[in-house]
C-alpha cells in the first residue's frame, strides 16, 4: 500500500484509508464482531488511516477503534477523528470550552492521551473563517490534547478558506467521479500549501459500487433512506448529492468504460486516489471482504487501466451531473 505524507506532520498515511461512520450508526446495524473484522482486514491490507467522529454512534465508532488498537501496540495506524456536531450547528457553540470537552471525550473513547488528528466536523462557514477557531485549536496542540488539526468541509469555498490557514494539516472533502469541483481549485491550493486532502464519500454512498438498482431499498435507519433530500444533514453526504435515478445511469455508463477484470468501485477509488493533491481516500466498509477489496484498489493507482475510465468520468459528469452538482458544492 502506497503511503503519503500527512500534510505538515511527520506522519504518513495509506493512499486508501478506512472511513468508519458505518461502524457507529447511520448505515443500518453493524455488530461489534463485524466492526473488528473490518478493522482487522483493513490493517492486514496495509491501511494506516482510520477516519471517525465523536458522533458516529454517539462514540461507538471511536470506542470500537480504541479497543481494537489497544490490543495492537505496533499498529502504525493514524486515527483522524472529528468534533463539533454534538451541539446545534451555531457558530456560538464552537468555543474553547466545548473544544476541550469534545476532545477529552474522544481521548477517553479512543483510550489515548493525545489525539493524532482532530478535524472540525463540517462546521458553519463562519467558524471556518474565524481567527478564534484556530487560536483554540492551537491551544489544544500546545496542551498536548491533540497532535494536529484539520477541517472537514461541505463546499470548495470552505475548503479554500481552511487551506489558507497556516497550521491546518488536512482538509476532508467529498471527491469522487460524481463530485469533480474540488479538482478545479481545492486540490491545487492544498498541494501548494502542503495541506493533506482526505477524499470522503468516494463511492457516493454505494452508488459507485455498481450493485444498486431502481428496486434497491435501504433500512429505515440508513441515511440513504432518511437523508436523500437533506432532511437530517447536508444532502451532499448522501449519494454525493446526486439524484438516485440519475446516479444509477451515471454508474452504468462508467462501468461500461472499464476493462475486463476491473470493478467499478475499485476504479472509482483508484481514480480518486490518483488525483494530484489527494493524500488518502477513505471509503467505508461493512464487511472484511469489502475492506480488503477497497484496499486492493490501491494496486490500480496510476495504471493504464484507468485511462478510458478517466475520460468517461469527465464525459458522464458533464452530460449528467455538472449542472446540478457543480454550482451547489
Amino acid at each position: 500500500m502506497q503511503q503519503r505524507r500527512l500534510g505538515p506532520t511527520d506522519r504518513s498515511v495509506s493512499a486508501i484509508g478506512l472511513g468508519t461512520w458505518q461502524l457507529g450508526a447511520g448505515w443500518g446495524d453493524v455488530t461489534e464482531v463485524d466492526a473488528d473484522a473490518v478493522l482487522a482486514a483493513s490493517v492486514e491490507s496495509g491501511v494506516t488511516l482510520f477516519d471517525t467522529a465523536d458522533v458516529y454512534g454517539d462514540g461507538r465508532s471511536e470506542t470500537s477503534i480504541g479497543r481494537f488498537l489497544a490490543a495492537r501496540s505496533d499498529h502504525g495506524v493514524t486515527v483522524a477523528t472529528k468534533m463539533g456536531r454534538r451541539l446545534e450547528q451555531e457558530p456560538q457553540n464552537y468555543t474553547p470550552e466545548n473544544f476541550r470537552a469534545w476532545t477529552e471525550r474522544s481521548r477517553r473513547n479512543l483510550g489515548v492521551d493525545t489525539l493524532d488528528l482532530v478535524q472540525l466536523h463540517c462546521p458553519p462557514t463562519a467558524v471556518i473563517e474565524d481567527d478564534a477557531t484556530y487560536d483554540a485549536l492551537d491551544d489544544l496542540v500546545a496542551s498536548g490534547a491533540i497532535a494536529a488539526y484539520g477541517v472537514s468541509v461541505e463546499t470548495a469555498a470552505q475548503a479554500l478558506a481552511a487551506i489558507a490557514r497556516p497550521r491546518v494539516a488536512n482538509v476532508q472533502i467529498i471527491l469522487n467521479p460524481f463530485r469533480l469541483k474540488p479538482l478545479d481549485e481545492v486540490l491545487p491550493a492544498a498541494e501548494a500549501a502542503g495541506v493533506a486532502i482526505f477524499a470522503r464519500v468516494p463511492l457516493a454512498s454505494g452508488l459507485l459500487s455498481g450493485r444498486y438498482t431502481a428496486e434497491t431499498s435501504f433500512a429505515p435507519d440508513d441515511h440513504r433512506t432518511y437523508n436523500r433530500h437533506g432532511e437530517a444533514f447536508d444532502r451532499g453526504e448522501t449519494f454525493s448529492g446526486v439524484d438516485y435515478t440519475t446516479g444509477l445511469e451515471a454508474a452504468r455508463r462508467l462501468a461500461a468504460a472499464l476493462p475486463d477484470g476491473v470493478s467499478l468501485p475499485a476504479a472509482a477509488l483508484a481514480w480518486t486516489a490518483s488525483q494530484r493533491g489527494v493524500t488518502s481516500v477513505i471509503p467505508g466498509a461493512r464487511s472484511a471482504e469489502q475492506a480488503r477489496a477497497n484496499a486492493d484498489a490501491a494496486e490500480l493507482i496510476g495504471t493504464p487501466e484507468l485511462a478510458d475510465f478517466s475520460r468517461a468520468v469527465t464525459s458522464v459528469y458533464d452530460d449528467l451531473l455538472r449542472a446540478d452538482i457543480h454550482p451547489h458544492w
